[in-house]
């Protein structure tokens, strides 16, 4: 410093003795960044100490996924393994067997009710099986009547009109015959589906699980007199088929097919992978969002998916190797995205590139420089201010 400040005091000294018209350059480098024609061109001198701060590697190169799409994902009920449980007529609820969470097997008693209508459905039954054993015995006689009308007339004892009219007679009770029994197998047939027993004097519904699976829902209090038939009692659900379902950006829904694989990472198993089926593409955009929905079908043996996880689903045609860079070379300008690319010692040149999706800090480059460019990887701002 006090040799510094001796050079500055004899320096008037020096301009007067030489009776030069300006100043005389020093001796040592000049530290200034020299001036450039070419805006995209930026130079630090030697003597620079911003030379110091920037830092430059070689771009380097990996496998990227073509057309890679990265959305934003939740676990779903499979709505083609749902079942809502409903009454099969109106009555009491006299229990309810089950708990929700419970799991389920298909055929099991989920809830008992006394209804009217199921002594109604057994009168029914009974009436028509006694019906038919009536009109059995009806065409019984009335074939024995035939038979014996028929005798008779051939030895002239009885008209033939009474002959025809009697085998008419027993026409028609053969037709009320088949027509009773028609009547009593719909009602077997009812008495089956609703579970009862003719020769029982109690009759009570069990509603029963109509698919195995866990009870994700219920709505009934044993005690509650129910007249609405289509109304849920409860919504057993099999889980070991999920669906993953996600909004697809409309600009990227050209990427993806019904019936391609698509990966699902979850929240809940970062470390896994999953593999799924697209089952369905929505026809419509939401107008809001501008997004598609896509389905897309998970098998779930162990149970260890379930609805509302949340994830995001990653799909692509494959890979290609690009150059890559980390994230903290690339300088964004507006619509544009930059990196400087060291020419010579000191000397950087701004090139636009276009780039890819950044994956935990490298970005891939689509365009503007190739696999081995020196590009500034630190100090990029230093030369963008310039």
């Amino acid at each position: 410093m006090r040799r510094r400040g001796w050079m500055l005091a004899i320096a008037p000294l020096i301009l007067v003795s030489c009776g030069g018209d300006g100043p005389v350059e020093p001796s040592r480098a000049n530290t200034a960044p020299a001036a450039s024609a070419d805006p995209n061109r930026v130079v630090l001198p030697a003597g620079s100490p911003q030379r110091k701060l920037v830092r430059v590697e070689a771009a380097g190169t990996a496998k990227i996924p073509v057309d890679l799409i990265v959305a934003p994902g939740k676990i779903e009920i499979n709505p083609n393994r749902t079942s809502r449980v409903v009454l099969p007529l109106p009555g009491r609820i006299a229990a309810v067997n089950v708990l929700l969470g419970d799991s389920v097997t298909q055929g099991q008693p989920l809830v008992t009710v006394d209804s009217p209508d199921a002594y109604s459905a057994l009168a029914a039954y009974r009436g028509a099986r006694s019906e038919i054993r009536q009109l059995e015995a009806a065409v019984k006689k009335a074939e024995t009547d035939v038979e014996r009308l028929t005798a008779l007339h051939e030895h002239r004892a009885v008209a033939q009109k009474e002959v025809l009219d009697a085998r008419h007679h027993l026409t028609d009770m053969q037709a009320e015959l088949e027509q009773s029994k028609v009547q009593f197998e719909e009602a077997g047939r009812r008495m089956e589906i609703l579970g009862l027993k003719p020769d029982e004097a109690v009759q009570r519904v069990i509603v029963r699980a109509p698919v195995s699976g866990k009870v994700l829902g219920i709505d009934v209090m044993q005690g509650e007199f129910r007249n609405d038939t289509s109304a849920s009692l409860m919504t057993i659900a099999d889980l070991s088929s999920v669906w993953v379902s996600s909004n697809v950006p409309e600009s990227a829904i050209r990427h993806i097919r019904v019936g391609e694989s698509i990966e699902i990472h979850l929240t809940a198993y970062p470390e896994r992978t999953f593999n799924a089926r697209v089952t369905r593409i929505a026809d419509t955009v939401d107008p809001e969002s501008r997004t598609v929905k896509v389905q897309a079908e998970l098998g779930n043996p162990r149970g260890r998916l379930r609805p509302e996880m949340f994830g995001e689903i990653r799909h692509s045609h494959g890979v290609r190797e690009l150059p890559v860079v980390p994230t903290s070379a690339i300088i964004q300008g507006g619509s544009e995205s930059f990196v400087f690319v060291e020419r010579a010692p000191g000397e950087y040149e701004r090139i636009a590139i276009e780039t890819g999706q950044n994956e935990n800090g490298i970005v891939p480059v689509l365009s503007g420089i190739e696999a081995g460019d020196p590009v500034v990887v630190n100090g990029s701002i230093l030369l963008q201010s310039r």
